[in-house]
């Protein structure tokens, strides 16, 4: 039986926290900024937890996380 491996995207855009819950960064700030507010652009910043609707294929992609 060959090894169960993380799937290379999911290692580079999630990270497990301590509790089990996992976090990402934030879409839409990476291009075409100038036509985006200020405010839209602001509340972009920081990181924030994987919804629960999306735990499963999280946790598929990552087995061994």
């Amino acid at each position: 039986m060959p090894k169960m491996k993380t799937k290379s995207s999911a290692k580079k855009r999630f990270r497990v926290r301590p509790g089990g819950t996992v976090k990402r960064g934030q879409a839409f700030k990476r291009h075409i900024l100038t036509k985006k507010t200020t405010k839209n652009k602001r509340q972009l910043r920081g990181s924030v937890g994987v919804h629960e609707t999306n735990m499963a294929s999280v946790t598929r992609m990552m087995p061994t996380a």
